[in-house]
């Protein structure tokens, strides 16, 4: 018996979210969290362009004598390939920084090869030691969670903001946006941030200790790195009227880049866990919520996202080329992939998590904003 899902009327997401909303006209509560939250911090225009000269002016400030002035996190995504390019052409001085974790595909490596020798950049990799990374995630598997990009995700940013604080490099600048990331249901996944579900997960279910896997504690996130460190995690795509569409165009024409054809195509990890893992065990399609940023943010039209939805998420030949090469990737004979994917289903917070220390370091932030009338910039 094939479910019947109810779908917002204005964007595509639908009650796959355990906790979506609908009012009277059958718009969802993320479309109006957009509005009334998201939207007043996004500045697609002359107030952004202004906000972003001023930034740009403390960035060259600090990096008055010093080899950067800050450091980029290159993916070799669309996101973070466009900031790459537009950071050149703003006369900044970064040190990019890509972390890989084993799961880089072929053509995200020569994307990031033609981003760094347009741009003259210098390029520093941190190569993940990938024993401890096939550990930790065959342990994320076996947790059975739905967010089993934590590994990939923690690490790119953890070796990052590392970096940045050895370095004694202030600003850290990100590819993350609203234009294209504006709506995703909290109830799909934890933080990927949360060291402490992290190293939980790691303990119950890992064989081999995390000796070069970089973490970030709860108390670097949120009061070490931005409050005594001074970092800055700043995302300059938030302040330009960021089209993803045209961006891969001018990618295209200027640097030779080449698109992936789906989001999050550089790394073959996230593009099979997004498109078969989530789906398939949890019938999450990551689609919904990208789609639906698009339709927000003005970059698409209601009915081109259901068109969108409407095509197949893998092609059967592409499928099992792709499970075998993850079997094989991380040492698994296929019977126990299959026996992987029919565990039980947990939710994140069935192990230790940060989740109330958040809570309490969230609510001492919105007293002292009250207090002091001043909105905090140290959190994203």
């Amino acid at each position: 018996m094939v479910r019947a899902y109810e779908i917002c009327t204005r964007c595509v997401m639908d009650t796959t979210d355990p906790e979506i909303t609908f009012d009277d006209q059958g718009v969802c509560n993320h479309c109006h969290d957009f509005e009334q939250v998201t939207k007043p911090n996004w500045f697609p225009n002359e107030e952004g362009n202004q906000k972003l000269q001023q930034i740009f002016q403390k960035i060259k400030t600090f990096g008055q004598g010093r080899s950067y002035d800050c450091i980029l996190g290159l993916s070799g995504g669309v996101d973070s390939s466009y900031l790459a390019l537009k950071v050149h052409e703003w006369g900044l001085r970064p040190l990019v920084v890509h972390v890989d974790a084993g799961w880089n595909s072929e053509l995200a490596v020569a994307n990031i090869e033609a981003i760094v020798k347009y741009c003259n950049y210098d390029l520093y990799t941190h190569v993940i030691d990938w024993e401890e990374m096939r550990d930790l995630q065959l342990a994320y598997l076996k947790s059975a969670i739905s967010n089993q990009d934590v590994p990939q995700d923690h690490a790119f940013f953890a070796n990052m903001y590392h970096f940045a604080v050895q370095n004694d490099i202030r600003y850290v600048l990100s590819g993350g946006n609203i234009a294209t990331e504006a709506i995703f249901p909290k109830a799909w996944h934890g933080s990927a941030m949360d060291s402490i579900n992290l190293r939980s997960i790691h303990q119950r279910f890992g064989q081999i200790p995390l000796k070069n896997y970089h973490t970030i504690s709860f108390f670097d996130y949120y009061l070490g790195y931005p409050f005594i460190k001074k970092m800055q995690v700043v995302r300059p795509l938030n302040y330009l009227p960021y089209h993803k569409g045209k961006a891969i165009v001018e990618l295209q024409e200027k640097i030779g880049w080449r698109a992936y054809g789906r989001k999050h195509g550089e790394s073959l990890f996230t593009k099979f866990f997004q498109n078969y893992y989530l789906p398939v065990k949890f019938g999450y399609d990551k689609r919904r919520p990208h789609l639906s940023s698009l339709i927000v943010s003005g970059q698409m039209s209601r009915s081109d996202a259901l068109s969108k939805l409407e095509e197949p998420l893998y092609h059967p030949d592409e499928l099992e080329t792709d499970i075998t090469f993850f079997c094989k990737k991380l040492r698994i004979p296929r019977d126990d992939f299959n026996q992987l994917m029919i565990l039980p289903n947990r939710h994140y917070t069935d192990f230790n998590n940060w989740d109330l220390y958040q809570r309490i370091i969230k609510n001492i932030q919105k007293f002292v904003e009250k207090s002091t009338g001043k909105k905090s910039g140290a959190y994203s």
